[in-house]
């Protein structure tokens, strides 16, 4: 089965009782749409004409209007390109990991996809929206001399998550100037490259960091939750206030009100007030795994560095201080 909306082609083989060899094209929803409504295990496809297929069922027939199989466009042919294997896991936590953070539909073109870097022997995957930031990378068997650049449509990293699964089987990636294909078990996928220069993404990445310390995932990703609900489009933002072992979280909203959390953090620098849009942090808190992670701070006006146990780091840029509430420490309480 083989279909294409001219940018992402995908093929999947399927066990079938082949009678003839032949090919006809559909309508993919309106084929998908049936299909779904059968409750017959079996199917019996038979194409009548060159244009027309029947479908059997039980004591039901269906017949659709499709068009002529040479028509259709082939799937692309990346043999002789560039292949390199990854666990189907390790790809998948990678694509997952960088592909929140890229563009939906920006009018920075180059921004609504995922970039891989293939260089030094790693494949690095980077996804940005300008306001925050994705990486992650893992070692490749490839020639050290390979390096190349690619960026793939969200559209297509979004459809190869789906296709990918949790476990060590080995998935092959193929690279070309143009294209690129994900071959899993007996899925197939291709899709057209996005065409031009991707950002240098290494200058927003703090090379330096003043203060770096641990902070409790899920307890930070409670207080969030609970500050973002006096958040409003007017105001998104949330202010955090480092002390020496604590983290103070204020925000609030003129129709809505406002909200104050702390929690313990192992902070020992000086006093430090920054804000960030809640929602993009959130994000990243959500793809990351481990019970605590590192966050990276130099000062207001640069961007937060953020880290876990894995090969991945994620950039978050600050908001405005004026947009987020003053910290007024005797209306705090601990939580």
């Amino acid at each position: 089965v083989h279909a294409t909306d001219l940018t992402v082609s995908m093929r999947c083989f399927v066990e079938a009782k082949i009678v003839e060899e032949g090919a006809i094209a559909l309508p993919a929803r309106r084929f998908f749409q049936l299909v779904r409504e059968i409750t017959s295990p079996q199917i019996k496809i038979s194409a009548e004409t060159s244009e027309i297929a029947e479908i059997t069922t039980g004591t039901s027939v269906f017949k659709i209007h499709g068009m002529n199989k040479a028509e259709f466009p082939a799937l692309p042919d990346l043999s002789g390109s560039l292949e390199i294997s990854f666990t189907s896991s390790n790809l998948k936590a990678m694509l997952s990991k960088t592909s929140f953070s890229a563009a939906k539909e920006d009018s920075r073109y180059m921004l609504n996809g995922v970039q891989v870097q293939i260089a030094d022997q790693k494949a690095t995957f980077i996804g940005t929206d300008g306001k925050r930031l994705a990486k992650a990378s893992s070692s490749v068997s490839i020639d050290p001399s390979v390096q190349g650049s690619y960026v793939i449509p969200l559209k297509a990293v979004e459809e190869m998550i789906k296709m990918l699964e949790e476990s060590d089987a080995n998935v092959a990636l193929q690279l070309a100037h143009d294209k690129i294909s994900l071959e899993s078990g007996p899925l197939t996928l291709v899709t057209k490259l996005l065409s031009g220069q991707y950002p240098d993404v290494q200058r927003v990445i703090p090379a330096k960091i003043e203060q770096s310390f641990s902070i409790h995932r899920e307890e930070l990703i409670s207080l969030l939750r609970q500050v973002s609900l006096f958040t409003s489009e007017t105001s998104s933002s949330v202010r955090f206030s480092f002390e020496t072992g604590q983290l103070h979280l204020a925000a609030m909203s003129s129709d809505i009100g406002e909200g104050r959390v702390s929690m313990p953090v192992d902070y020992a620098g000086p006093k430090l007030e920054i804000a960030f849009n809640p929602y993009f942090f959130l994000d990243i808190l959500r793809h990351i795994k481990d019970e605590t992670f590192r966050f990276g701070l130099n000062d207001p006006h640069n961007p937060g560095l953020i880290t876990d146990s894995s090969e991945a780091l994620f950039v978050i840029m600050p908001m405005r201080l004026s947009e987020a509430p003053a910290l007024r420490k005797e209306t705090i309480a601990p939580v």
